[in-house]
């Protein structure tokens, strides 16, 4: 199937997601749960994710799905694809609109597209390899800011990162750059896909949390690597960036 069409297909279907999400936004009486790695969970969720799976069922029945809320159908697939229905419960619970729907398809560890729908926001970004990045409809790409003096810098926990080797790095990494923000989760990426951040990290990342992200980035004309510079999807960690200040934000990060 050509990239142009994965790309038609990775954006339906955040938006079908992301649509079935905002059922719930704002709900005052949301049940929160908890799962058994600590994070919550809705029923707005598991809802999305369901209704994800409905979809693919009746346009892309061979492949794969690896779900954040209901696990793995047909491991054996080539093509799979990998879905967050809601990134940042924590802000969706409280009424933020700082979440994200997240949409990927993967062959093997090549992402080959991704979108990701903040929908309370009303900002959707989407990307398939050699098809570019696209925001509401039009190309974007990444800024052209080349020194953290100059740049915003952005992750999803102000107590990140956990590892205190890297703690010192990203305080002082924060303290040089102009602004320095909690707007993480898939929003963090999609300022940095945009042009309106320069720098985003995350120290623990699933590859569902992944996939949409790197592409997306990568293909707004980024770069988007593990802490020790491999770029993937699935090495789960990230460092996000512009092109321009690559060089200089992983310099800060980790020995080159």
């Amino acid at each position: 199937m050509p990239s142009v069409n994965l790309l038609h297909a990775v954006i339906e279907l955040a938006q079908v997601v992301g649509d079935t999400a905002m059922e719930y936004f704002g709900y005052p009486k949301l049940v929160v749960e908890t799962k058994s790695d600590g994070s919550p969970v809705t029923i707005a969720d598991r809802t999305a994710e369901q209704r994800a799976r409905e979809w693919l069922a009746q346009r892309f029945p061979q492949d794969g799905i690896v779900g954040e809320e209901f696990g793995v159908e047909r491991p054996q697939a080539v093509r799979r694809w990998l879905i967050d229905p809601i990134d940042g419960t924590k802000s969706f619970i409280r009424g933020v609109p700082l979440w994200a729907t997240l949409v990927a398809i993967v062959e093997g560890d090549t992402v080959l597209a991704g979108a990701v729908n903040c929908a309370a926001a009303g900002e959707m970004v989407g990307a398939a390899i050699g098809e570019g990045a696209w925001w509401n409809g039009a190309r974007c790409s990444v800024s052209k800011i080349a020194t953290i003096e100059d740049a915003t810098v952005v992750t999803s926990d102000d107590r990140f990162p956990r590892r205190s080797d890297r703690r010192a790095r990203w305080d002082a990494m924060a303290d040089t750059a102009n602004v320095a923000r909690t707007w993480g989760d898939g929003f963090g990426y999609v300022m940095v896909a945009t042009g309106r951040a320069e720098i985003m990290c995350d120290e623990m990342f699933a590859a569902w949390d992944a996939a949409a992200p790197y592409a997306i980035v990568t293909e707004a004309g980024g770069l988007f690597t593990t802490w020790t510079g491999k770029a993937t999807a699935f090495g789960g960690e990230a460092i996000a960036t512009n092109m321009s200040i690559a060089p200089a934000a992983r310099a800060a990060l980790f020995d080159l």
